[in-house]
């Protein structure tokens, strides 16, 4: 499985963003997907991503009422809509995908396949 991000870029507090991840592989529809993200000088943290069943969505709490997840499984894509940024939200963001039983789909140990990342700049 492979994995690519875009849709980043440098954009004003209070904008909004739509990051895509493109997957590799037939299967898509049964990958289970999240995204992540890492500030510089922090640790690679959860920001997003469905159960694993697909009946909720857990939310990092800092991106709550901002953020949604959805995907296109035509499109082997997975998407992350983000409005109202912040300048706190600047990161490398990452799609990760799994093909198996996801336990706790906030855990990065929990994914086997991690884009590249793509860049989100927010200025104040």
């Amino acid at each position: 499985v492979q994995l690519q991000a875009s849709g980043g870029g440098l954009v004003q507090a209070g904008g909004s963003l739509r990051l895509s991840c493109a997957a590799s592989g037939r299967t898509f529809s049964s990958y289970h997907m999240g995204w992540f993200r890492q500030a510089p000088g922090k640790e690679r943290e959860f920001v997003v991503a469905p159960t694993w069943n697909g009946m909720r969505t857990y939310f990092a709490d800092s991106v709550k009422g901002r953020f949604t997840i959805s995907r296109d499984n035509a499109k082997n894509t997975v998407y992350l809509q983000i409005n109202s940024l912040k300048p706190e939200d600047t990161a490398v963001y990452y799609c990760a995908a799994t093909t198996g039983y996801v336990s706790d789909s906030k855990s990065s140990f929990n994914y086997n396949y991690w884009g590249q990342g793509t860049q989100v700049t927010v200025s104040s």
